[in-house]
């Protein structure tokens, strides 16, 4: 991109988000461990996860204000801009539809709240390029800082590294973050329909696809999400075999909501993920596969990687990770 900068603002891993991330991971991991009395308990371990979410996006909200302040909206309009115009209009949806390979999309992910670190040592130029070498058909970047320990400057990184589609993943509900999105340099970004209102979901698909020419993955985790997700107009939908509220993994989720999808809707599955599980969903339908913790603990990555994308043959034959994770 010609002109200013992107808007990447370096963001380090420190204690505090290593702390952080402990903290959950021993909740979760102790909530997992008393299953035999789910009634009120349950309900309290969903309380808590939901409310941790909640804690999250208000924390992101307060990112997005300082992000406001550095950078106008109306400055971070015009770098939007200028990088689409140089853009591949909707890169992401137009490597899903070919069919010519199984289509992975292989995540950087420093840590997770659910699993605390996952890789700190991981170098994202190094990684991404070899993701790039084994075949993927994008690159999922986490951006969001304070609990998963990514920034904008990994996605520009990663711009600079690789000439793969990339998707930003982070918690997006203000057209700010979709231009900031743009400006960085990615292709599409998530949006997740259980954190947003009908219109303001229409409202940030609309300016991410019609106006930039981006792609918007629309991430539902059942069938009433999927149905919001339809009727925003999402053409790219990313079903997410976690339950937000218990951190729970079902291909289930998958497999049911193929079912209810329409033909022409691009589907992408997200979350626990293995080779087999991916030729299996292929046979259902599904375009893409969003695949991230089991490369990023992987001792050779793109080794890794090639065991979901070079099972080309089971997946015709029907032979047979993650957002919160």
């Amino acid at each position: 991109m010609r002109g200013k900068a992107p808007p990447c603002r370096t963001v380090l891993p420190n204690r505090a988000v290593l702390d952080r991330s402990i903290k959950i991971v021993k909740f979760v991991g102790k909530s997992k461990t008393c299953r035999a009395s789910e009634g009120a308990a349950s309900s309290r371990t969903g309380e808590f996860q939901m409310d941790f979410l909640s804690e999250i996006v208000a924390r992101k909200k307060e990112r997005v204000d300082e992000a406001k302040q550095a950078v106008p909206l109306g400055e971070m309009l015009t770098l939007a801009r200028r990088a689409r115009a140089q853009a591949r209009p909707h890169a992401l949806s137009r490597r899903l539809e070919s069919n010519r390979q199984i289509n992975i999309i292989a995540e950087f992910k420093r840590q997770s709240p659910s699993k605390g670190p996952i890789n700190f040592a991981a170098d994202l130029a190094t990684t991404t390029r070899a993701y790039q070498s084994a075949g993927a058909a994008a690159v999922s970047i986490l951006t969001e800082e304070d609990y998963f320990a990514g920034s904008l400057d990994d996605l520009c990184a990663a711009r600079g590294a690789i000439q793969l589609p990339i998707l930003r993943k982070d918690f997006i509900f203000d057209e700010y973050q979709v231009y900031e999105t743009a400006a960085a340099g990615a292709d599409a970004l998530l949006l997740i329909v259980g954190l947003l209102n009908d219109a303001t979901l229409l409202s940030l698909r609309r300016i991410t696809e019609d106006e930039l020419g981006m792609d918007a993955l629309v991430e539902v985790h059942n069938s009433d999400e999927l149905q919001r997700a339809i009727g925003a107009g999402a053409r790219l939908i990313g079903v997410n075999n976690r339950d937000l509220r218990s951190f729970n993994v079902s291909l289930t989720t998958s497999e049911d909501l193929a079912r209810l999808a329409p033909a022409e809707i691009i589907l992408v599955s997200e979350s626990g993920l293995s080779p087999e599980a991916v030729g299996k969903l292929s046979a259902l339908g599904y375009r893409g596969f969003l695949v991230g913790e089991a490369l990023m603990r992987a001792d050779d990555p793109e080794a890794g990687l090639r065991e979901f994308t070079q099972r080309r043959e089971g997946a015709k034959q029907g032979a047979g990770d993650e957002w919160f994770e």
